[in-house]
């Protein structure tokens, strides 16, 4: 028993090293602040930096672009979580027209994904 205990504090001290060196955010961005916290399961992450520029992913992209793949990622799944992470600096309007993708994509295959807004702390 006590090697076990020792196997355990190994792979816990293992996993918890090796988390710390992962990067979530593959593109810097200065998201707007908010007071709530939601946490989603997220399918796919799309980005639009402060030069209005729309990724999916990594890859930049446009919003036609931006349609066929989001048909791709989210084939097969009827609730899948598309995470919006956009500049503060980003005006409304292409935060809706990504929505507006979903939504199209939603009435198209009859899905109900949903677009989740991501933010930073206030501070």
């Amino acid at each position: 028993m006590a090697s076990m205990s020792d196997l355990v504090f190994l792979l816990l001290i293992f996993f918890m090293l090796t988390s710390t060196l992962v990067a979530p955010n593959a593109i810097k961005l200065l998201l707007p602040s908010s007071e709530s916290r939601t946490m989603a399961k997220q399918t796919v992450t799309v980005y639009i930096n402060e030069q209005n520029l729309v990724f999916l992913e990594e890859e930049p992209t446009d919003l036609e672009q931006l349609h066929a793949g989001l048909v791709r990622r989210l084939a097969g799944e009827a609730e899948g979580s598309v995470v919006l992470r956009a500049h503060h600096t980003v005006p409304v309007q292409h935060i809706v027209n990504v929505i507006d993708v979903v939504n199209n994509i939603n009435s198209a295959s009859q899905t109900r994904h949903k677009v989740i807004l991501a933010t930073q702390p206030s501070r």
